[in-house]
């Protein structure tokens, strides 16, 4: 309903009054074209004037309608401000996307999906109209603790399990369930979201250099870090897989202090492609000494924003008594639906399906640039797991020149400097190829698209 604070002012009638507001909020595109105003009798109730009033401000015909204003209506100043302040919409034209985290429509199961959701419905669950418990619904806890013990290896229990809406949330759990007083260690280079996480909660966070195993223990050992958040199965963005000699080093630091506690980031060790799957850190930790976080974004949809951490059960206490109080962040309706599409069987069926088409994809990348114009030029980093991969083209351009003119081609694309810390360590003309996104048919053009760049 439109509000205006209408004054009377004996040198202009009430409707002209009426008439300037509404005449206003047209030229400002509040009220858009063709859209149905008020009619005079609640307009009038509503704003506790008479109906002759705003019959006078409109114009008499059968419903009352914005009419769309032409081009040649001159905007007021204070219009021009606000169309200069809000950000137009712009057509997308990005035509190939290595950088987002994306699923590819056509892949996904909304057949079964679909049929779920109105299983749910039709079950009437009392729990669909409820918040939940603070640490997700228990259904959807344990499909979680069952999936991860056939397929992962782990024991955990159900009530070990705490369930957010994205591993974003998590992480801000993870400090206040740790304190803010502590110096959390990332990995350098790294996802530096998770740092801006740490950070925009208080706690003070390093960056700690990698190697070619993974974080520098050495490195570790000697900062004054009392928390160290780690990629282990598949590092981002370096693609690296945590041997266990390193693992075990990151395990021996922990233990050396009652405080020290290590972060497992488990986020696509789905999609490993060759060998036996990586034991999470998790299941060779006899102290309570790790926290591990997953996420269904890689593997289902990334705007299913469900994500879960396993806690020790010391820490899983003191959530309780801590965070007890928070209600879930996911809506029940979505938490059961996954619950039975774990349950169900569906899930173990996608990851499969998706596993072989992302080494197909992957397969066929590697092979149309190696059949590119750049075939002499390129040095393919990548250890058959998760679903990007390091390009190292030998070129004179900087980064900042790549992903603008590969923006000009329609290309979004990052690249590795993008995502150090020290940004005066970083190297150029290494890129991140984040192939989620892509299709198989997308492939040849695509390449050939990237080839132009250089």
């Amino acid at each position: 309903m439109l509000t205006y604070l209408l004054e009377h002012d004996k040198q202009k009638p009430l409707y002209l009054c009426l008439y300037a507001f509404i005449r206003k909020d047209i030229e400002s595109g509040i009220l858009k074209p063709n859209e149905k105003l008020p009619s005079k009798r609640n307009l009038a109730e509503h704003l506790h004037i008479s109906v002759i009033t705003v019959q006078n401000a409109y114009i008499a015909r059968k419903g009352y309608y914005v009419v769309p204003l032409q081009q040649t209506v001159p905007l007021t100043s204070e219009h021009r401000e606000t169309k200069e302040i809000l950000p137009r919409r712009q057509e997308n034209k990005i035509r190939f996307d290595f950088k987002s985290n994306s699923t590819i429509p056509d892949q996904f199961p909304f057949t079964i999906w679909a049929k779920l959701m109105r299983e749910v419905l039709s079950e009437r669950n009392p729990e669909l109209l409820e918040s939940g418990p603070s640490n997700g619904n228990e259904k959807l806890r344990i499909s979680i603790a069952t999936y991860l013990h056939d397929f992962r290896g782990m024991t955990v229990s159900a009530d070990r399990i705490v369930i957010g809406a994205g591993a974003e949330y998590l992480y801000s759990l993870v400090v206040q369930l740790l304190g803010r007083d502590k110096v959390y260690a990332v990995e350098n280079p790294g996802y530096q979201k998770i740092a801006k996480i740490y950070r925009n909660n208080g706690a003070v966070c390093l960056p700690v250099r990698t190697d070619d195993h993974g974080i520098s223990a050495e490195t570790l050992q000697s900062s004054d870090a009392e928390v160290v958040h780690i990629t282990p199965a598949h590092h981002f963005p370096l693609g690296i897989v945590m041997p266990i000699s390193r693992r075990n080093e990151l395990l021996a630091w922990a233990n050396e202090e009652e405080d020290r506690i290590i972060i497992e980031d488990d986020y696509d060790s789905e999609f490993r492609f060759q060998g036996k799957p990586v034991q999470p850190m998790i299941n060779i930790d006899q102290n309570q000494k790790v926290i591990y976080v997953n996420t269904f974004s890689k593997t289902l949809f990334p705007s299913l924003r469900i994500s879960y951490m396993v806690l020790p059960d010391r820490f899983m206490q003191i959530y309780n008594q801590k965070l007890g109080f928070y209600s879930s962040t996911v809506p029940s309706f979505d938490q059961l639906v996954l619950a039975n599409f774990i349950a169900g069987g569906y899930y173990e069926q996608h990851i499969n399906r998706m596993r072989n088409y992302y080494k197909r994809l992957r397969n066929q990348l590697i092979f149309s640039l190696r059949q590119s114009s750049l075939q002499d030029r390129i040095q393919i980093i990548e250890e058959d797991s998760g679903l990007h991969f390091l390009l190292k083209v030998d070129t004179t351009m900087k980064d900042e020149e790549i992903v603008k003119k590969a923006e000009i081609h329609g290309i979004n694309l990052s690249c590795l400097s993008e995502y150090y810390f020290d940004r005066n360590s970083r190297e150029n003309g290494t890129l991140l190829i984040n192939y989620s996104g892509i299709s198989i048919e997308q492939v040849d053009e695509a390449i050939e698209t990237l080839s132009a760049i250089f």
